[in-house]
């Protein structure tokens, strides 16, 4: 290697090669098999100086669309939310700003104090009594919620709506998929679950309802009446929903739900093309002691100083492998903290003033677009910032026009549920005007 961005010379790398006894790098693979060994150079292009390097990737970033110059309604399941500047300068502190999670207990009293604040902050917003802090995603949020509802019940099999997010249910699956758990699926009528045919499939076998609210589609469902049949039958209710709609909507530990879940990613963290993202768990003080990941508590010490701990860490790393609730252990605690910063910041004036917000001009895009000829509504079920409307054309051939006008248009429902081919999943958060919306509209109304 003549050249590389590691400090150390050829004289430097001889004598320590000689330190150690080897006459070269290769020595100390001697015990891999020849033929696992590839004998030949990676297949990558030459190396770069740093700044042709920095040109090079440059160039790469530039050939994304962003959410910076073009105009976004495409959500399903990841949201342009405005992000206050005071999340990043929190966040970028010396303190905090770190890739690696701090789940050991000697970690820091101040990022102990951040996490316990953020997980008091989601129990009061899904009304709820206990939050964790946290896992990596909504998706596998929702599966580690399955796995609770298994370990309290004794039972394995689960419905799950048709209207959960198609990607939550394929994790779902994997999860279950090894655990011997059966999912069978409900289906939807008008855009929300339909609840006959969830009456007829609950049984005394079911560990848990399985809901997102809003759905899918944007569509509310009725969280309280699917749990009063879930919990008639000895089952859970497990929920996930978006945490800015509980700015307007009824937090659903207040309608009894076991177990709420959901993607943080609209609280203060950027798309960044997908992900880091946060998950989030909040549950009843009954099934604390079976929440995956890690729960940091509040305690005074012998003089009375309050003071913050990690505890009941029901990890594979902490207790025996086989009475781990979960294999979830190291996460992006700074997603965690920016959700903590973002939910302050807003405060319980902020958030509903949002939620109302993307609500007003999701609905107000609504009546603009069904509006145009050939545009059809497919639901007639509430929503709240999400919509699906038809059109008389593929929806990929609209999107691809839309974007040429600098528009980010929905998501192809088609490539999810057949039936729906078609139709396309349209978003509209708080950060869209009216001039943007009405621009949709235009657009849109030239094309078809």
């Amino acid at each position: 290697m003549p050249w590389s961005y590691l400090p150390h010379t050829e004289a430097d790398r001889k004598a320590m090669l000689a330190a150690i006894g080897v006459a070269n790098s290769g020595e100390l693979f001697a015990d891999i098999p020849a033929e696992l060994c590839l004998h030949r150079p990676l297949n990558l292009p030459a190396a770069l100086a740093e700044p042709d390097l920095a040109k090079h990737l440059a160039a790469l970033a530039g050939a994304n669309i962003n959410v910076s110059e073009y105009i976004c309604f495409l959500g399903a399941g990841a949201y342009d939310h405005y992000i206050p500047s005071v999340v990043d300068h929190i966040l970028r502190r010396s303190e905090f700003y770190t890739a690696y999670t701090p789940y050991q207990p000697e970690i820091s009293q101040g990022y102990l104090q951040a996490l316990w604040e953020y997980q008091a902050l989601i129990a009061e917003l899904t009304g709820l009594e206990v939050a964790n802090s946290s896992l990596y995603d909504g998706g596998t949020g929702l599966a580690e919620a399955a796995m609770v509802a298994a370990s309290a019940t004794g039972r394995k099999e689960f419905l799950v709506a048709k209207t959960v997010h198609p990607h939550y249910r394929a994790i779902l699956s994997t999860y279950a998929r090894d655990r011997g758990y059966t999912l069978t699926e409900i289906g939807y009528q008008d855009g929300v679950l339909a609840a006959g045919e969830l009456q007829n499939k609950l049984g005394p076998t079911v560990a848990a309802v399985i809901v997102q609210s809003p759905n899918f589609f944007g569509c509310i469902e009725d969280l309280a009446a699917g749990t009063a049949a879930a919990h008639a039958q000895g089952a859970l209710m497990i929920a996930a929903v978006d945490p800015i709609s509980l700015g307007l909507l009824e937090a659903p530990g207040k309608l009894g739900v076991d177990i709420v879940v959901g993607e943080g990613q609209s609280l203060g963290i950027p798309l960044s093309f997908g992900g880091p993202y946060l998950g989030f768990f909040a549950t009843t003080e009954k099934l604390m002691r079976k929440i995956p990941g890690r729960i940091v508590g509040q305690t005074v010490d012998q003089e009375g100083n309050r003071g913050f701990v990690l505890t009941l860490q029901a990890r594979e790393q902490h207790i025996r492998r086989e009475k781990a609730t979960s294999n979830i252990c190291s996460n992006e605690a700074l997603c965690a903290l920016a959700a903590a910063v973002y939910l302050n910041t807003m405060g319980k004036e902020g958030l509903p003033q949002i939620a109302s917000l993307s609500l007003q001009k999701a609905h107000y895009a609504y009546t603009q677009l069904t509006g145009i000829k050939g545009v059809e509504p497919v639901f007639g079920a509430p929503f709240f910032k999400e919509f699906a409307v038809r059109l008389p054309q593929p929806v990929a051939a609209v999107n691809k026009q839309l974007l040429a006008a600098n528009i980010i248009g929905g998501l192809d429902l088609g490539n999810y549920y057949p039936e729906l081919t078609g139709c396309t999943l349209l978003c509209v958060t708080e950060s869209r005007s009216r001039q943007e919306i009405d621009l949709l509209a235009a657009r849109l109304g030239a094309i078809v």
